[in-house]
């Protein structure tokens, strides 16, 4: 450690803020099954029920009972990601303030994040998708509104439930929104990326930076538009654990999570492959 870590300075007791992208992709999936888990390269088992057959009655007597097969699907706890950092002592005590649990939020959202983006990639699951890459919905202010209300007819017409229809956005498309009295009369965007008000044509909005963007034309967003029952998640702190490294005067903690994510249902999500262009 440098001599001059000792010299007298005068440290804020305030942490400068972070400026976090809004994590909202986990509001976008199921969690049913998270209590089952047990650690990394666990895995669970959910089963599918079949359709039932129907069939015209005449008055005879009916056939045999059918069995209504169901197919399983396995969500497989195979992503992990740990952090390992230390706060040295002299630095602790003289900033006085608690960096170490302030390093532990940071590990967390870091770890928040990375969870976000790999769910957010699901999309390319989906079941049908709206626009394609080399035609994509072309967004502006004049139809920003009118296409979240033309995706809700699509997901009519796919028989998705209209109870807890979700949509993520970019940043720009809220933008667009918020340029239409439609949206500005009644909505509003709150700070943790949700837009506060009744569904907005039928969806509840909500604004990310980690959509999906194409590779060959990062102009075009995959937006996921659908209900929960899509995609399946789950995840737990496997390990933390708070030691001192011998070779520092330092406190450190290190941790692991594991968790797994899979589309179960892909007729339940729709990309909506979107782009921003000049008004008409």
């Amino acid at each position: 450690m440098a001599l001059s870590d000792f010299i007298p300075k005068l440290w804020s007791a305030r942490l400068l803020a972070n400026l976090d992208k809004k994590l909202v992709f986990k509001g976008f999936v199921n969690t049913d099954y998270e209590g089952e888990i047990s650690g990394l390269g666990s895995s669970v088992v959910i089963n599918q029920m079949g359709d039932v057959t129907i069939k015209d009655y005449t008055g005879a007597d009916i056939a045999a009972a059918d069995d209504v097969d169901g197919a399983t699907q396995t969500l497989l706890i195979d992503q992990a990601k740990y952090f390992n950092f230390k706060v040295k002592d002299i630095t602790a005590a003289q900033a006085n303030v608690d960096l170490l649990d302030k390093a532990m939020a940071r590990a967390a959202y870091a770890i928040a994040d990375k969870i976000d983006q790999a769910i957010a990639a699901l999309v390319t699951g989906a079941g049908s998708t709206v626009g394609t890459l080399l035609a994509p919905i072309e967004i502006n202010s004049v139809n920003a509104y009118d296409e979240l209300v033309n995706l809700g007819v699509k997901l009519d017409e796919l028989n998705i439930e209209r109870v807890g229809r979700k949509a993520i956005l970019p940043p720009w498309y809220i933008g667009l929104l918020s340029k239409d009295p439609r949206f500005t009369s009644k909505y509003e965007i709150l700070e943790n990326g949700l837009v506060d008000g009744a569904n907005v044509a039928g969806f509840e909005l909500s604004m990310s930076n980690n959509i999906v963007k194409d590779t060959t034309d990062t102009a075009i967003y995959k937006v996921p538009a659908g209900t929960q029952a899509a995609i399946s998640y789950a995840g737990q702190v496997s390990e933390t654990e708070a030691y001192r490294p011998e070779s520092n005067f330092a406190d450190a903690v290190k941790g692991l999570f594991v968790y797994g994510h899979k589309v179960v249902e892909p007729k339940a999500m729709v990309q909506f492959l979107v782009k921003q262009v000049a008004e008409a």
